[in-house]
């Protein structure tokens, strides 16, 4: 078994999966809580005095699902900044084979230069599927009632049926992106 520094290493699998597993009978056992990311934006919109129907509830039961959202935002931003080297990141031989495939051949950074670099990060292509996808995943969002963490991790542990099939659905929007857009989008 390979060795890893707690701090300086991102955590193997056999440990973060547990980790991470963990959460789900934690909040549903002590908390009575579901784990989800996306309504936390709709509690913060709630907080906003409005006339909109929606948003009229008693937003103080979602309060630590925005401490949740605020806590994940700082925790990774704090990692990064102080115990990663976030200029080297570690890619399979073979994943990095694929991406080549793709059009993407600067891995120097998190995000693809290619994509998010300079002089392509102000294009009409770049903004196009930027808005229209930042569209496609909030309306996704909603209309399956959840996010890919509330589904994928609180669904898929209580058997839910909607929440395989908006999984399923998910993978397939992530792969009709990878292998059919990607390519338009980069070429």
């Amino acid at each position: 078994m390979e060795t890893f520094d707690l701090l300086r290493d991102p955590w193997p699998w056999y440990i973060a999966g547990p980790l991470m597993g963990a959460t789900i009978p934690l909040l549903l056992f002590w908390g009575n809580k579901m784990l989800g990311a996306s309504s936390s934006l709709k509690h913060l919109c709630a907080l906003i005095p409005s006339n909109i129907q929606y948003f009229q509830y008693d937003v103080r039961k979602g309060y630590w699902n925005i401490a949740f959202a605020v806590g994940v935002c700082l925790g990774a931003a704090l990692c990064f900044r102080y115990f990663y080297d976030t200029n080297q990141v570690t890619i399979a031989a073979a994943t990095i084979a694929d991406l080549q495939q793709l059009g993407l051949f600067d891995f120097s950074g998190l995000m693809p230069r290619e994509i998010f670099g300079e002089g392509h990060a102000g294009g009409a292509r770049f903004w196009i599927f930027t808005l229209v996808g930042g569209f496609l995943v909030g309306f996704g969002v909603r209309y399956a009632g959840g996010c890919t963490s509330g589904h994928g991790f609180m669904g898929l542990s209580q058997f839910s049926r909607a929440s395989f099939l908006a999984v399923l659905a998910f993978f397939a929007g992530g792969m009709f992106f990878t292998f059919f857009l990607l390519p338009i989008f980069l070429g």
